[in-house]
C-alpha cells in the first residue's frame, strides 16, 4: 500500500497544514497545547501524572508533562503485540526573557534576555519579534499557582544591527556578545524612572497586554520568536522558508502518524520532549525517566508486570525524529563525501558509529524496508569524518529503556537560524513513514 504521493496537490495540502501548525507552535508550551488540541479532537482522553490511571485496551490517551512535554498513546486490543514509539522535541534555539526584564539605556527600554540553545545569533537581528510562553499568577494555595498561556502575537521587539558606518569590518565577521549585543529594543521611556518603576514596567505591560491581574503576577517563562510566517519560495515553489522547522516538522509528523495510523493491536506511542536543545537533563527532558515511568504505569494499569514491559521493550522499535543537515549549495565540502541528503530527497536516515544518532544495521534495514514497502523516498546522512555533528533523543532514551531505535528526519539548510529552509516535498515523505509505522 503506497502512503506517499509525489503529486504537488497533496504536497501543497500537507505543507499548508504544516504552515498552520508552525504559526501556532511559538513556544514549547504552545506546541504541547496545539498537539493536545488535535488529540482531543480525535477522541484521545487526557490523563494527569498526579492521578491514578485505569486504562483500557482499545482506548487512546495523552498526558502533559509539566506543560512542555507531551506523551500520547493508543492501546490496541492485544496490547502486547508490539510496542512502537516515535519521539521529537518541542523546543528550539531562541532568546528567553529574564526576570527584572526592563533594561534602560538613555531613553530606550530593552529587554534583558538570555540565549537558549545553540542559536545563530546574527540571524535574529533586524527581524520583527514577539513573545509567547506562560505567565504564572498566585492562587489560593501557594503550591498551586495559576498558569496562563500567552502569545503577544504581534511585532513587539527587534534587535537592531550596528550600522556599517560604525563597524566597517562587519562583513569580515562579527562576534555578538549575548549580554551586550542581543538585547531587543522594547519601548521608549519618558522622564526619570526609579528602580521600582523600572522593575514593574514589564509585568505592568504583561498584565495590560494579556488582561491579567497585575497584583497576582509572580513569574513568567517567555520565549522570543520571529513573527514573519512560513512561505514557499523557488522557481517551482519547491522550497519552504520558516522559523522552527527544527523541530516542529518532526513534532507534526509524530502527531499525524499517530492520528492517521490504522494499527488496532499493540501500543502506539509518541513522546514530544522539551529541553533537547540544552541537553535534555530535566524532569521533562528525554534524558530522564519521564517516558519509562509513563510506560511502566501503562503496563501496570493494564495488568502486566515489569517482566512483560522489559520483554516488550526488547522486541519494540523507536523512531527518533529530528532534522538533518542537507547538502549546502555554497559549501558542499561540509558534508560527507558519499552520504549527503538533499532538499526534496525524502526521509533522511541518520547514522553515526559514535551513537550520537541511535541506530544499528538492523534498524537501518527496518527504516529502509518500511520506505520501500510504501514507495517513500529516503536518503542517508552521516557526518564528515572530521566534523563533529549534533546528537538527538534516540540514544538518550534507549540508554534508559533498551530497545532498537533509528534516527530519522527532514533535511534542512540553516539549522538553528532564526529562519530555516526545507524541501516542500519532504514533510509528506516524513508523515507517510510515520503513518506506515503506526499502521503495521
Amino acid at each position: 500500500m503506497a502512503l506517499y504521493n509525489g503529486d504537488s496537490y497533496f504536497r501543497g495540502v500537507i505543507c499548508l497544514d504544516l504552515f498552520s501548525f508552525l504559526d501556532k507552535t511559538v513556544s514549547p508550551y504552545h506546541a504541547v497545547a496545539a498537539g493536545a488540541d488535535e488529540l482531543h479532537k480525535a477522541g484521545f482522553r487526557e490523563l494527569h501524572l498526579e492521578d491514578s490511571w485505569h486504562l483500557q485496551a482499545g482506548r487512546a490517551y495523552f498526558v502533559r508533562v509539566f506543560d512542555s512535554t507531551l506523551v500520547a498513546f493508543r492501546i490496541g486490543e492485544s496490547p502486547r503485540r508490539h510496542l512502537h514509539i516515535a519521539t521529537a522535541h518541542t523546543d528550539f534555539p531562541c532568546l528567553r526573557v529574564k526576570t527584572a526584564a526592563l533594561a534602560r539605556t538613555q531613553a530606550y527600554g530593552r529587554l534583558n534576555v538570555e540565549i537558549y540553545g545553540g542559536m545563530i545569533r546574527s540571524s535574529w537581528l533586524d527581524r520583527p519579534l514577539s513573545l509567547a510562553g506562560k505567565v504564572v499568577l498566585s492562587g489560593e494555595n501557594p503550591y498551586e499557582p495559576e498558569t496562563h498561556l500567552v502569545d503577544i502575537g504581534r511585532p513587539l521587539l527587534t534587535i537592531p544591527h550596528l550600522a556599517i558606518h560604525m563597524n566597517r569590518k562587519v562583513n569580515e565577521g562579527e562576534t555578538l556578545n549575548p549580554q551586550k549585543d542581543m538585547l531587543p529594543l522594547f519601548t521608549m521611556l519618558t522622564g526619570e524612572t526609579d528602580e521600582k518603576k523600572q522593575a514593574d514596567a514589564f509585568p505592568d505591560f504583561l498584565a495590560e497586554e494579556c488582561q491579567l491581574d497585575r497584583s497576582r503576577i509572580l513569574s513568567y517563562d517567555l520565549t522570543v520568536y520571529p513573527t514573519d510566517g512560513p512561505c514557499y519560495f523557488g522557481a517551482k515553489n519547491e522550497f519552504i522558508s520558516a522559523s522552527r522547522l527544527d523541530n516542529m516538522t518532526s513534532v507534526y509528523a509524530c502527531l499525524q502518524g499517530l492520528l492517521q495510523g490504522t494499527s488496532t493491536d499493540g501500543i502506539s506511542c509518541i513522546a514530544l520532549f522539551d529541553n533537547e536543545e540544552v541537553g535534555s537533563k530535566t524532569k521533562q527532558g528525554a534524558d530522564s525517566f519521564a517516558l519509562p515511568n509513563i510506560l511502566m504505569r501503562v503496563y501496570s494499569s493494564l495488568g502486566y508486570g515489569q517482566d512483560a514491559y522489559f520483554a516488550d521493550l526488547a522486541k519494540g522499535f523507536l523512531f527518533s525524529l529530528d532534522v538533518a543537515h542537507a547538502l549546502h549549495p555554497n559549501a558542499p565540502e561540509k558534508n560527507d563525501i558519499t552520504n549527503f541528503p538533499k532538499l526534496n530527497g525524502g526521509v533522511t536516515i541518520k547514522a553515526a558509529c559514535s551513537q550520537a544518532y541511535a541506530g544499528d544495521a538492523e534498524a537501518i534495514a527496518v527504516a529502509k524496508a518500511l520506505c520501500k514497502a510504501h514507495d517513500i523516498p529516503y536518503q542517508m546522512f552521516l557526518n564528515r569524518s572530521d566534523i563533529r555533528g549534533g546528537s538527538t533523543l534516540g540514544s538518550m532514551l534507549t540508554a534508559n529503556m533498551p530497545m532498537r531505535a533509528m534516527d530519522i528526519g527532514a533535511a534542512i539548510l540553516a539549522m538553528h537560524s532564526a529562519r530555516e529552509t526545507m524541501g516542500a516535498a519532504d514533510q509528506q515523505a516524513l508523515d507517510a513513514l510515520l503513518k506506515a509505522f503506526f499502521s503495521r
